[in-house]
């Protein structure tokens, strides 16, 4: 029963500074819209991408080298690398250069906080977030809905640009090793190429396959013509005639020996000769294999790095805003309009309450 009295109680409290209670809110509520009718206007531009994967960067990827498969979608790695990228002081730099923000924001270049000021301020109207589909979403708000619009998308450039610059510039010095060592093979390769050169002509070894037949052949057609005149003169001289004859063949004998003995020689030099040249047109061979086969992948590294890959992946652009994001006049008014409503009641309610104290007893300690 007390507690109905009670609320009996605020309700006639309620309704007895009704009027009060009423102008205050009506006051509010007017007082409100009218602040929030000379508030500036906002509008919001987003655009919405995916990271794309490093893989479509790799040579191996766009010349369809690889046995695998190349993945379109970045993985979590790469989406939080363009992240980073858009809350860069790079990217901020650039929006504030491009858009001449300064003279846009009424901030004056010159003085001591100006970086400071248009840094924040750039900051308050910039946003970039990971959404829970891992796709990042930039949003722009400004008064001018076209510039939100401009802006918004050119940040998303500009961060697809910075994504790519990163992985030129790893290419880049990719490319730096690949020409030095290039550089450096070329000239291994001229030395072994000089080297081959000097033995052939030392050893007279340029045909290792045919010459080693050919002197072969030389030496036992010789031997041959030799052990025959050897015979012979063996077969005439147990005979005791054909004195002349003897003579001449012992002449040849000796010419087929002197042939013998060159041609071992030769084939001596030759056979230590074929080995070196064996070695270095091994070492020849190689290196050129190997300097082809690096050139090949200059060649197509540099490709890589030429080619307009993605960084990014857009699933939406950022559009001209047909309406405002702020300020919502009708919820800030009526926002504004019930919390008068309520602290009215709690202001009337605690006056009524207390309206029969003495607040001057108490303050000056019941004297």
């Amino acid at each position: 029963m007390e507690q109905k009295d009670n609320l009996l109680g605020v309700v006639e409290t309620v309704f007895k500074w009704k009027k009060i209670i009423v102008i205050t809110c009506l006051v509010t509520a007017i007082g409100t819209a009218i602040i929030t009718l000379l508030l500036p206007v906002y509008y919001k531009s987003t655009t919405i991408f995916y990271a794309a994967s490093p893989d479509l960067a790799i040579p191996e990827s766009i010349f369809g080298n690889s046995s695998e498969a190349p993945n379109y979608y970045g993985t979590e790695n790469d989406l939080d690398r363009l992240l980073s990228i858009a809350k860069s002081g790079e990217l901020a730099t650039f929006m504030i250069d491009s858009f001449n923000l300064y003279s846009h924001y009424g901030i004056d270049s010159t003085s001591r906080l100006g970086p400071y000021s248009i840094r924040l301020k750039f900051g308050s109207s910039f946003d970039a977030i990971k959404t829970k589909y891992d796709a990042i979403e930039l949003t722009v708000e400004d008064q001018d809905k076209e510039l939100a619009a401009r802006m918004v998308n050119a940040a998303r450039e500009r961060i697809n640009y910075l994504g790519q610059k990163l992985i030129k510039d790893s290419q880049a010095k990719i490319i730096a090793t690949y020409e030095d060592n290039i550089k450096q093979k070329e000239n291994d390769l001229r030395a072994v190429n000089d080297s081959l050169q000097q033995v052939r002509h030392k050893y007279g070894v340029y045909n290792p396959m045919a010459q080693s037949e050919g002197l072969s052949d030389l030496m036992a057609k010789a031997q041959a013509k030799r052990n025959n005149a050897e015979a012979k003169v063996e077969a005439l001289i147990s005979t005791g005639r054909f004195r002349d004859s003897v003579l001449l063949l012992q002449a040849n004998i000796k010419g087929f020996t002197n042939e013998v003995t060159k041609l071992s020689e030769r084939l001596d030099t030759f056979n230590m000769g074929m080995a070196q040249v064996e070695v270095l047109k091994s070492t020849q061979t190689m290196a050129s294999e190997q300097l082809a086969l690096d050139k090949e992948r200059y060649k197509q590294t540099k490709a890589a790095f030429v080619s307009d890959f993605p960084a990014t992946l857009l699933l939406e652009s950022g559009p001209v805003p047909l309406i405002k994001s702020r300020p919502k006049r009708a919820m800030t008014v009526f926002a504004a309009t019930l919390a008068a409503f309520v602290f009215s009641i709690i202001g009337v309610i605690i006056f009524e309450t207390y309206r029969d104290v003495d607040w001057r007893m108490i303050i000056n300690g019941g004297r």
